[in-house]
């Protein structure tokens, strides 16, 4: 599932593609991801409108539009779910099979595709309004993180995935952060030192920051069409199967040997996800 490096990498590449783009009709093919927009309210608001800006807010993408039947700004919110896309197409090209929205534009077509219509683009803001605060931003500190965590006895894992406690914090990089923290994943919310608090927001910071800053240098395919493995889900990178995945110091690299102590990686279940970690960097 796309998490926050992955939306915030997918935000910088389509915000100077749209801006200015005027959309010209809108093509429902799929209402589940509209959620309660009604298909003709979404219609009867966009179409006309222009893109003004893009932004992100925890794992949605917020389309900030102009309607010339609306005096207040228009905000489209997005969320890839766990199989969405989101690209642009030249008009005339064929969409694909699992195309949910398309936004007609003059020479293009904003396609939001989604295999298994988990994702959202509507026009309801509801879901923005429970969200922690940002990872990256100011409000995510040391502090506010050891007073929201002394509040749930939950493993600090299966609570990093909580996100009115953190905004865009998902299953692989909760992993990647506890690792390089050095805290078991198992451990209690409520049982961490300040220490470890304090580095943890660190790490949070840290791995978010490497995997954009590494999104943003590698051309990916955001289409989806590439037969090679995926990069950052919704794209790829040729010749470089493995390079992401050794990036990655734990997650989905169970029985290899820890990148520290050459322990073997382990993997457990917490709350139905996936969780990696070295048995003997990350002790309980």
């Amino acid at each position: 599932m796309p998490e926050l490096p992955e939306v915030e990498i997918l935000v910088r590449h389509l915000a100077p593609l749209l801006k200015g783009k005027k959309v010209r009709a809108v093509e429902v093919r799929r209402k589940k991801v509209l959620g309660r927009t009604r298909e003709e309210e979404l219609s009867r608001t966009l179409r006309g409108a222009t893109f003004t800006d893009l932004t992100r807010r925890g794992k949605y993408l917020l389309f900030e539009l102009r309607s010339p039947v609306q005096k207040n700004a228009v905000t489209l919110v997005g969320h890839l779910g766990m199989t969405g896309r989101m690209y642009l197409l030249a008009k005339n090209e064929t969409l694909p099979k699992h195309a949910a929205v398309v936004l007609k534009l003059s020479e293009h077509q904003m396609v939001y595709e989604d295999a298994r219509y988990f994702g959202r683009l509507t026009l309801e803001r509801g879901g923005l309004d429970k969200l922690g605060p940002e990872p990256l931003g100011d409000e995510f500190t040391a502090q506010y993180f050891a007073a929201a965590l002394k509040r749930s006895g939950q493993a600090i894992k299966v609570k990093l995935l909580d996100q009115t406690l953190v905004a865009g914090v998902g299953n692989i990089y909760a992993s990647e952060a506890l690792f390089r923290a050095g805290i078991s994943p198992r451990r209690p919310a409520n049982k961490l030192s300040a220490t470890q608090t304090k580095v943890l927001v660190e790490k949070i910071r840290e791995v978010l920051k490497e995997a954009i800053r590494f999104g943003s240098t590698v051309p990916l395919d955001y289409a989806g069409d590439s037969k090679k493995d995926r990069l950052f889900y919704y794209g790829g990178i040729d010749d470089e199967s493995d390079f992401y995945q050794e990036r990655l110091l734990v997650y989905d690299r169970r029985g290899q040997k820890c990148v520290r102590c050459r322990t073997p990686i382990k993997r457990l279940v917490q709350a139905a996800r996936s969780t990696f970690y070295c048995p003997s960097c990350q002790r309980a």
